[in-house]
């Protein structure tokens, strides 16, 4: 879908762009964005790689162990079904830990792994788990408290406080994480009635 919504908006601009006879100026904005969109890369590229050297630092450091710990009641309860001492706690506790420092990248590899680890434990059904589903409206809804990428985004394109996005940020993943987790309370509610109706039956 995503393809086709980019591909209409490109035939777009460039039709609009011939039509009130600016072509020239639709070219040069091309090769300009194309210039921009390397600069962009290697920025957040030198970004990603610092903070994903952090969690690293920190992991050795035994903090990242501390944060599981001390999050560990989080994690049971958004995932009653996980058992308590099965590794996928740690990773579900990494991914939310990135996340929540915004480190979007460091948390995909931590999520991947979790999400592998739940199919296992899922018994490699092609119907995703109530877990499995659970992190997933987690990982969208990406509770930050330090909006990493967009301050880099500012930052690159002149802002003159890229930071000061924090607050407008923090809120708006508060409230998209509380309707995620309420969410999926009620879904998972609904999959342990509908399974409790049909072993009864």
């Amino acid at each position: 879908m995503l393809n086709y919504l980019w591909g209409f908006m490109i035939v777009l601009g460039i039709t609009v762009g011939v039509l009130r006879g600016e072509i020239a100026a639709v070219s040069n904005a091309t090769i300009n964005s194309s210039k921009e969109a390397v600069s962009l890369c290697i920025t957040m590229l030198g970004i990603m790689a610092m903070w994903t050297g952090i969690m690293q630092v920190a992991k050795k450091a035994g903090l990242v162990a501390a944060f599981t710990k001390a999050i560990r009641p989080v994690i049971r309860f958004l995932y009653p079904d996980i058992p308590k001492d099965h590794i996928v706690n740690e990773y579900i506790a990494s991914n939310m830990i990135a996340n929540i420092l915004g480190l979007g990248w460091a948390a995909t590899p931590m999520g991947l792994m979790a999400m592998k680890e739940l199919r296992a434990l899922n018994k490699n059904s092609e119907v995703a788990s109530p877990d499995m589903c659970t992190l997933l409206i987690i990982n969208i809804s990406s509770l930050q408290l330090i909006p990493v990428n967009i301050i880099a985004y500012r930052s690159q394109y002149g802002s003159v406080n890229p930071a000061e996005i924090i607050g407008c940020g923090l809120i708006a993943t508060v409230c998209s994480t509380f309707v995620g987790v309420v969410f999926s309370a009620i879904a998972r509610r609904r999959v342990k009635r509908s399974m409790m109706k049909g072993s009864s039956r």
